[in-house]
């Protein structure tokens, strides 16, 4: 576990994504939850001697961050469109049987989905006060459309979900394009105002950064409006899916992976275009 400020916690070690930990004098905000029971229940532990947990936040409803809030026995904060989507979850979820490129398709089962369900939503924005400490979870739109950020003050830090992206592709399939972009200006100009940016899947990102993934989504929504017209687009999914992850410095071991992730959700993206549009 690394302090990134004080009172600021990350830990990247566990499959699914990096968790991290907000401090104030009355208690802790978690962020996210690891992947499998076994890391939920270790992470507690490591947090055990810096403070009192009293919420779980989550920034999407992507499994990789969901699945192991049933360990943390924390009430859960998110966005309103992460409790309608998960609503109509089955209660038990089979990674293998919808595969999207994460680290829960491995999940063979897990029973009580609708245990997870949050307790505690927000439409725009919402303050969490731990004393001494104010966390605010603000909605920021673009991967999901349940998809927020949480800004910390003194010192300035936001943990920004998979808004950007260095290493790997994020699952496009539920994305807001043109929300995502302009999230992303939001971003960019609250980088500038030298607030520290947290990816996460790749930890500390930069402005420059922002404006990349900015210019890559652009290219994705052009690549999309040109195959509009095509009522069998699956070669040329499978074609733009391999082109677009060039622009990511993928692991030889993880392509595979990433390439489905994109392909999947280029698939689905483009047929909720299309529906919209008919």
């Amino acid at each position: 576990m690394r302090e990134l400020l004080s009172g600021i916690f990350l830990e990247n070690r566990y499959p699914g994504v990096p968790v991290a930990a907000v401090s104030g004098a009355s208690g802790m905000v978690l962020i996210d939850s690891p992947l499998r029971a076994e890391d939920a229940r270790e992470w507690l532990s490591l947090l055990g001697t810096r403070g009192t947990p009293r919420y779980l936040v989550l920034l999407d409803y992507h499994p990789d961050r969901v699945l192991g809030a049933r360990e943390l026995d924390l009430p859960i904060v998110a966005h309103d469109i992460v409790r309608q989507v998960m609503s109509s979850w089955p209660d038990t979820f089979k990674g293998s049987l919808s595969p999207l490129g994460s680290e829960a398709d491995r999940v063979k089962r897990v029973a009580g989905m609708h245990d997870l369900v949050p307790e505690v939503t927000f439409t725009e924005e919402m303050k969490l006060v731990l004393g001494d400490r104010e966390v605010v979870l603000r909605h920021a739109p673009g991967p999901t459309p349940a998809s927020i950020c949480v800004l910390v003050a003194r010192p300035s830090l936001a943990f920004i979900g998979d808004l950007v992206c260095l290493h790997e592709p994020p699952f496009v399939g539920d994305a807001r394009l043109e929300a995502w972009l302009e999230t992303l200006d939001w971003l960019r100009r609250l980088g500038q105002q030298r607030c520290r940016l947290i990816s996460s899947r790749d930890g500390k990102v930069s402005v420059e950064d922002v404006a990349r993934m900015a210019a890559w989504l652009r290219r994705l929504s052009t690549r999309l409006t040109k195959m509009a017209q095509q009522e069998q687009p699956g070669e040329a999914i499978a074609r733009m899916s391999a082109s677009l992850l060039e622009g990511f410095r993928v692991p030889a071991a993880r392509r595979e992976q990433a390439l489905l992730r994109l392909r999947v959700g280029l698939e689905k993206l483009y047929s909720r275009i299309r529906s919209e549009a008919a």
